[in-house]
């Protein structure tokens, strides 16, 4: 029995995702909305809401995930893509201690090393043109 490989798929990503479900609180222009965190990495998130999401999408959003009383990450964000109340944002600030949180985070989720080192990488833009 001939068993029937499928052909690679080439992703051009440069950052892993991991699936990481739990409610965060954006805020922006003044207004708060509470949301769940459908996936994360180094580069952005995706994002649902109670609603369908009609803000401005060149506007900058901060988004502050509680991981314990003592531990946080708040990224700063502008709007990717939107399908409905599913929103995708792009990190355009993360501030040091919040991405040692988040790598700790993605490095727990990945659980390899090597995987993490690139993703820093490509965050970082080395061997990028």
């Amino acid at each position: 029995m001939k068993s029937h490989t499928p052909e690679p798929t080439t992703d051009l990503r440069h950052f892993h995702r991991i699936v990481f479900k739990t409610d965060a609180i954006l805020t922006g222009n003044g207004k708060t909305w509470p949301c769940a965190i459908l996936d994360l990495s180094l580069k952005g998130c995706l994002l649902r809401f109670n609603d369908v999401w009609l803000e401005d999408e060149a506007q900058t959003f901060l988004l502050t995930i509680t991981l314990s009383e003592d531990v946080a990450i708040q990224m700063e964000l502008q709007m990717s893509h939107m399908i409905g109340n599913t929103v995708g944002f792009k990190c355009i600030h993360i501030d040091l201690e919040s991405i040692s949180n988040l790598r700790r985070l993605v490095e727990l989720n990945l659980g390899d090393n090597q995987i993490l080192e690139r993703d820093l990488l490509a965050l970082s833009g080395v061997g990028h043109e």
